[in-house]
């Protein structure tokens, strides 16, 4: 079956940098947008930032803008997401999902395909 899988994540001091990776299996997930999510314990799940197919559109949450940065390599069907400046509210779950369409979309109901997750704890 199609899956993703999420690598990167860890512990990381506040103002440190993480690179999330997100690994696709089948070649038709460079056709497809991709986004990140996350989720924290007691709260809902946020959208992070979201890639068109080709990487021409990317957009983010308000509360990550300036400091994290999604990209994609369809050569190697992997999407990545460059955190840097960490505060401790980044802390959650992360999980990469594809939408097998162009466009990505901030609603999580949207896509089709999620990976495991990858949890990234910062402290203070």
């Amino acid at each position: 079956q199609a899956h993703l899988v999420e690598s990167g994540g860890g512990l990381v001091q506040a103002g440190g940098s993480l690179r999330l990776s997100c690994a696709a299996s089948e070649r038709t997930f460079s056709t497809y947008a991709m986004a990140w999510f996350r989720q924290a314990p007691g709260k809902e799940r946020e959208f992070v930032a979201g890639i068109t197919w080709d990487g021409g559109l990317r957009g983010y949450t308000n509360s990550v803008s300036g400091r994290f940065t999604i990209s994609r390599d369809n050569a190697k069907i992997t999407v990545y997401l460059q955190m840097n400046s960490l505060k401790p509210e980044d802390t959650a779950v992360y999980s990469c999902a594809a939408a097998q369409g162009p466009n990505y979309y901030l609603d999580y109901r949207r896509y089709t395909i999620w990976g495991q997750g990858t949890q990234v704890t910062v402290s203070s």
